[in-house]
This record gives structure tokens, sequence and C-alpha cells, in this order.
């Protein structure tokens, strides 16, 4: 039962960060792709942020936003923060990814920007963009046990507890259940992307 009640904290931690990360960061690489000056710098400032060591994250989150440190919000911003870092580029990515000619022929007819950004550039971009996803998901989801070092409940406790008290099979039960989680998510997801983007799937076929 323990475990059932760590998978849920753990899910829990996870999923607003991974839709957060994803509604931010959409626009933001929609604004690199635009204008490449402001692109470079968005794209060095997410690698750097991606570098950032978690626990010091952590303790600096709590400064800055006004959270207590073993507030699970102050994990979500955490993680929110590393998934725009992560996001950022692979929606970048998937913008270049449209066809200019299509864009072109959507500008002939007299698409206006944003009719173009939801009937054109979003749909073929949304292959790359769920790809970017699932990497987040499966990043979030194997960095939320950090959070039980600062004494945030997630499946990361039964490691810490383990470690503490000598008893493998709560670390190995841990570990597993991480790991199989990142996997059904990222299988969840995959699903997701087959169903919403049919003509990925024709453009597959045809390739």
């Amino acid at each position: 039962m323990m475990v059932v009640d760590y998978l849920i904290d753990h899910l829990w931690l996870s999923v607003p960060p991974i839709i957060a990360a994803t509604i931010l960061a959409v626009p933001l690489g929609r604004l690199a792709y635009k204008y490449p000056k402001i692109g470079g710098m968005l794209l060095s400032g997410a690698t750097l942020l991606y570098a950032i060591p978690a626990l010091p994250l952590l303790i600096v989150i709590p400064a800055i936003f006004g959270v207590p440190l073993r507030s699970p919000l102050t994990m979500m911003i955490a993680l929110t923060l590393y998934g725009v870092a992560l996001m950022v580029r692979s929606a970048v990515d998937a913008f270049h990814s449209v066809d200019p000619r299509i864009r072109e022929a959507a500008i002939a007819i007299g698409n206006s920007p944003r009719s173009i950004f939801w009937r054109v550039d979003l749909p073929l971009a949304s292959p790359v963009l769920f790809a970017g996803v699932r990497v987040v998901a499966v990043s979030t989801i194997g960095l939320v046990p950090i959070g039980a070092l600062i004494g945030i409940p997630t499946l990361g406790t039964l490691l810490t507890d383990g470690f503490q008290r000598g008893i493998s099979v709560e670390i190995w039960t841990g570990v597993i259940v991480t790991m199989l989680l990142a996997l059904i998510i990222d299988t969840a997801l995959r699903g997701c992307a087959w169903l919403a983007l049919p003509w990925a799937r024709q453009v597959r076929r045809r390739g």
C-alpha cells in the first residue's frame, strides 16, 4: 500500500510540470524560431538552466518564489523549469521541420499569420513536439525522486529509506517502479500521438 501511495504522489508531482512546461515552451520555441537572435539567447539560457544541479535549484526556488522548501510546489516549479529548458529546443526543431513551401502556399491563398500557425505550423510541427513531450515526461519522472532528499514523498522515498535502513528490496522497488512508470507514460504518449496525428502516420507510410 505504501508503494501505491508513493506512486500517486510521484504522478501528482510529475503531470502538472509536464503540462506546464509544454504550454510555456511551445510559444517560446515559436518566438525563438521566428526571431533567431532572440532564439539564440533563449536556447543558451535553456542549456544553462538545465545544467543547474537539482538540489541547488530546489534550495534557490524558495528564496525567489517565496514557497516553503519542503512544499510540493517547490518541486513542481523546479520540474517545470527543467521541462521548459528541455522542451524549448524541441519546439524550435519542430517549427523548423515544417516545409517552408507549405507555409508559403498558405500565405499565397490569403491565410493570416494566426491562421497559418493554427492550421499549418502547429499541426505539421506536432510530431516533433510530441517527441519532445515524451523526452520531458521521462526526464521529469526521473527527476521527481530527488524530492525525497528534502522531505517530499515520492518513489524516491523508497530509495532514501532503503539506504538508511539497509533494505535492498525497498531500494530496488523504488528503482523498478520509477522505471516502469516512465515506460508506461512514454508508451501512453506515443499512443496519444498515434491517435491524434493521423497525417503523420500517412507521411511515414509514404516515406
